[in-house]
């Protein structure tokens, strides 16, 4: 708890400097440059609009971009008016100098040349600053999505000590638990046995729960041949079912008729057959 403590307040002390660096990289101040030269450039009302347009007090990147393009083409434009009035100033120097300054076919096609050769590198600058701006730019996103994680990760670690002291005091509680609800009466107790006696304990298990596997795979394979013989014997049984209420279908109509004095000669053929059988055992010598 003492390290997560001291880490605690390193990450307060980091927290505070980055505060400090914050507040001087902070892109408000970045922004000023750009807000006093629109203020010196502009007219007052003029400038209301565009500080109610990018709100200057509060920039964000959307509107210090808005700004940004807003500028270009500002010095856009006074780029061309100040090339376009330079030119005129030495135009009117050269007509009205004494001598006048006469430039030759020759001498034109030579600074052509050389225009061409300057424009030519200005190209390649422009494509090295192009280059650099597009790494610069990738670069900067890197350094926010890290920035970020960075915060994300910061915001943990400062809810890191409280957690971990209430982990802590979770397991001491589980633990006084685990010790009020141990059975020392019991050695063979699953919660008071050392690491062999607990393996030994496992195994003996794994033994069982094995066996208890094999009758039950014995029993799952008889399974279908039992369920054969219960399904023979079932019919078996709805057929003497079926004997039986005929019996007693017959047995219930006998009595009927032997009430009501009715005979279908059944009972004197079961006389005669009895008359018959005692006549036949005393003819073969066989006693009753």
């Amino acid at each position: 708890m003492a390290n997560a403590t001291q880490a605690l307040r390193l990450l307060q002390t980091l927290q505070k400097e980055q505060g400090d660096l914050k507040q001087k990289l902070s892109i408000i101040r970045i922004a000023e440059p750009i807000s006093e030269i629109g203020d010196t450039k502009q007219s007052p009302s003029k400038r209301r609009s565009d500080v109610s347009i990018s709100n200057l007090s509060d920039p964000t990147p959307a509107s210090l971009k808005a700004d940004l393009t807003h500028y270009k083409e500002l010095f856009s434009k006074l780029r061309f008016s100040y090339l376009e009035q330079v030119t005129k100033e030495k135009f009117l120097r050269a007509i009205v100098g004494d001598p006048p300054l006469v430039v030759g076919h020759n001498e034109n096609v030579e600074l052509e040349i050389q225009l061409a050769g300057v424009k030519a590198e200005l190209k390649a600058r422009k494509e090295e600053a192009r280059v650099m701006i597009e790494e610069m730019e990738k670069m900067s996103r890197d350094l926010a999505s890290r920035y970020k994680n960075v915060e994300i990760q910061e915001t943990q670690l400062t809810d890191l000590p409280e957690s971990i002291e209430n982990l802590e005091s979770t397991i001491a509680g589980l633990r006084a638990k685990q010790v009020a609800s141990m059975d020392t009466s019991n050695p063979r107790s699953s919660q008071n046995l050392t690491l062999p006696a607990t393996m030994e304990l496992l195994s003996e298990r794994e033994a069982e729960l094995a066996a208890l596997n094999r009758q039950i795979a014995a029993v799952q394979n008889s399974l279908p041949r039992k369920t054969r013989e219960a399904e023979a014997i079932e019919r078996e049984c709805s057929v003497l079912e079926r004997r039986k209420e005929e019996a007693i279908m017959q047995a219930r109509e006998a009595r009927r008729k032997k009430q009501k004095g009715e005979t279908d000669g059944t009972e004197e053929m079961g006389k005669w057959y009895r008359g018959a059988e005692e006549t036949l055992k005393e003819m073969v010598g066989i006693e009753g």
